[in-house]
């Protein structure tokens, strides 16, 4: 039933300019620009996913689904994919933003982890009028973009921040980074190349069944289309901040967590080999009156490919305000 409900749910992919980079939005419910009234009532909040790396915002629907409808479809649901890791198709227009000044001017080393920082900032200020409430979901690196757009723009009408298996301190320590940092920093080039050898002259029909292969393999329903993944340009910017991950994110930012803890939910993974236990352990001792939490469900990093229900109850129940279930 539950399924059936989903699939009724409206879904709109739009292509807006946002610092200078066309970026594509994934918006689930009937709202599409919050400054116009549309014939319904204009939400109170609004729920805005920031992704993980190389987390392609299709990848997030069946979340934010999940999500949408355990909130009873009050509140509008969007994904943001980061700046570089979407190409506009043919049939798709750049639409205009509703505050336009705020994404005219580009923004520097876009792709970089500072610029996609910047690049969240600029579409909030262009797209949420100031009287709708704002509930972040940051996922893996998708947390410190968060805490950062925070800390940067302090006139966003944030009221909570939900960090899902957060990479916020020391991802080259991490198992997972300790090889990732040397494959990311050392041998991005040559991924660039070998990308660009196997799928620029790729057909995009031979991409989609490539692609529609391997989500069948993970048994993950694609329910919009994700070439983005095998676009040489995309890989190269997923790589990119992915080096960037690596070098700049290494000492916790404790004073934006002092700052804003009353609005910070914290979800750690008990197996996660980017953000282990012991970062887990080390954030309960240095802010105890924290929300900060250990999964107990078995849930992994990768959330999003498998157990996208799961995670959305959770969220759905801090926003309600109910003690979480581990």
């Amino acid at each position: 039933m539950a399924s059936e409900v989903e699939e009724q749910i409206p879904v709109h992919e739009e292509f807006f300019l946002c610092g200078g980079v066309e970026t594509k939005i994934i918006k689930c419910g009937p709202w599409t620009n919050l400054f116009e009234k549309q014939g319904v009532s204009k939400p109170e909040q609004l729920i805005f996913i920031i992704p993980g790396n190389p987390g392609y915002s299709p990848f997030y629907v069946p979340f934010a689904k999940a999500l949408y409808t355990l909130m009873k479809s009050r509140f509008p649901v969007w994904i943001i994919s980061h700046a570089g890791f979407s190409v506009k198709p043919k049939d798709k227009k750049v639409l205009t933003a509703p505050q336009e000044e705020s994404n005219a001017q580009k923004i520097e080393d876009v792709y970089g982890l500072n610029g996609q920082i910047e690049h969240k900032i600029a579409f909030l200020r262009a797209h949420v009028p100031k009287d709708v409430k704002l509930i972040l979901i940051g996922h893996s690196v998708g947390t410190y973009m968060t805490l950062h757009v925070m800390k940067r723009a302090p006139e966003l009408p944030v009221v909570h921040a939900f960090l899902l298996f957060p990479t916020i301190e020391r991802i080259s320590e991490s198992p997972n980074g300790k090889f990732a940092t040397p494959f990311l920093c050392q041998f991005r080039y040559l991924l660039y190349a070998t990308s660009y050898l196997l799928f620029k002259p790729c057909p995009e029909v031979i991409k989609s069944f490539i692609i529609q292969k391997l989500a069948g393999q993970m048994n993950f329903k694609l329910e919009l289309p994700l070439t983005d993944i095998l676009q040489p340009f995309c890989l190269a910017n997923a790589a990119y901040l992915g080096s960037q991950e690596m070098v700049q994110i290494v000492k916790r930012d404790d004073d934006i967590i002092k700052e804003f803890l009353p609005k910070l939910k914290f979800y750690y993974g008990k197996v996660d080999g980017w953000c282990p236990v012991k970062y887990y352990e080390d954030m309960k001792k240095d802010f105890p009156e924290g929300n900060i939490y250990l999964c107990e469900k078995g849930i992994p990093h990768a959330f999003v490919l498998d157990f996208s229900q799961e995670m959305a109850t959770i969220v759905a129940e801090w926003i309600n305000n109910r003690p979480p279930r581990k």
